[in-house]
C-alpha cells in the first residue's frame, strides 16, 4: 500500500465456540485516511472492528489466533495494556451512549482521562472539541443540561467529541449513522471527512452509497473473509474480484 499503514492485521482468525467468524484476515489500514469496512450483514465487519481494541474480550468463548499491530504494538499480546490501547482509539457505536451527566461533563470526562487541567483550560478544551464536531453553536447556552435531552444526531456528535477529547490516534466507528436521520447522517459524514486529515478512521457500514461518498479505502468482506481491499475509486470503478462485482451490482446484500 502506497500510504503509510498504522494498523496491520496479520493472519487473524477468530472463533466463537466452534463457529469460524474471521478467516485469515490480512490487511493494512493507512494512516490519516478513512477506511470503510464494507459488506453484507453477518460477514464479520463489526467483529473485525472490535478486535482492533480488544472489545472481543467481553464476549465469552472467543478464540483468536494471529495478531493485529497498532504501529509495532501487538493488540493481542500478553503484556498489552488494554486501557492504554483503548485510549488510542475512539469508538463510535451504532447508537450514541452519552454519559448520564450534562453536556459539559461528557467532554470534561474524556479530558480528565488525559491529565489535570485548570477550570479555564477545561472550558477552552470543551469548547474546542464541541466546535470540532460542529456542535458548539447548538449547545453553548445549555452546557449544564443533561446530554440525554439532545437529539439522537446531536448525541452522536457529542459522543464523537468525547472520543476526540481522549486524544486518540484512531477513530473506530460501527455503523455510526444507522440510527440517524438523513440530515444528521450527512453531518457525521462531513465530520469524518474533515477528521481524516488528522486521524485514522475505520468505519463499518453496509450502505454502498455511504461508502462511495466518504471512503478513501475500502475493505470488502464476505462470509468472514476479506475479498478485496483497494483505494475507493479503484474499488468502485474497477473491482477485480467476481464477488465484489456481484455485490456492487446488488446481487446480495
Amino acid at each position: 500500500m502506497e500510504n503509510q499503514s498504522i494498523i496491520k492485521v496479520d493472519h487473524l482468525d477468530l472463533y466463537a465456540g466452534k463457529t469460524h467468524i474471521l478467516k485469515d484476515i490480512n490487511i493494512e489500514i493507512p494512516k490519516n485516511k478513512l477506511t470503510v469496512i464494507l459488506g453484507p450483514s453477518g460477514c464479520g465487519k463489526t467483529t473485525l472492528l472490535k478486535c482492533m481494541n480488544r472489545l472481543t474480550d467481553l464476549t465469552p468463548d472467543i478464540k483468536v489466533t494471529g495478531n493485529i499491530f497498532i504501529g509495532k504494538q501487538p493488540v493481542f499480546g500478553a503484556k498489552t495494556d488494554i486501557v492504554a490501547l483503548r485510549r488510542k482509539m475512539g469508538l463510535l457505536s451504532q447508537r450514541p451512549f452519552p454519559l448520564p451527566m450534562n453536556i459539559y461533563n461528557n467532554i470534561a470526562y474524556g479530558l480528565k482521562l488525559r491529565g489535570k487541567y485548570s477550570r479555564t483550560e477545561l472550558n477552552d478544551l470543551v469548547e474546542h472539541y464541541l466546535r470540532q464536531v460542529n456542535l458548539w453553536e447548538e449547545v453553548k447556552d445549555r452546557l449544564r443540561s443533561p446530554a440525554v435531552r439532545l437529539s439522537i444526531g446531536q448525541q452522536q456528535r457529542l459522543c464523537l467529541a468525547r472520543g476526540l477529547a481522549v486524544n486518540p490516534e484512531i477513530i473506530l466507528a460501527d455503523e455510526p449513522t444507522s440510527a440517524l436521520d438523513p440530515v444528521s447522517s450527512e453531518a457525521i459524514e462531513k465530520q469524518f471527512a474533515a477528521l481524516a486529515k488528522d486521524y485514522t478512521l475505520v468505519m463499518v457500514t453496509h450502505v454502498l452509497r455511504q461508502a462511495r461518498r466518504i471512503a478513501d479505502y475500502v475493505v470488502f468482506m464476505y462470509l468472514g473473509e476479506v475479498i478485496e481491499m483497494r483505494p475507493a475509486r479503484e474499488f468502485f470503478e474497477d473491482p477485480r474480484e467476481e464477488q465484489t462485482k456481484k455485490y456492487l451490482a446488488g446481487a446480495f446484500n
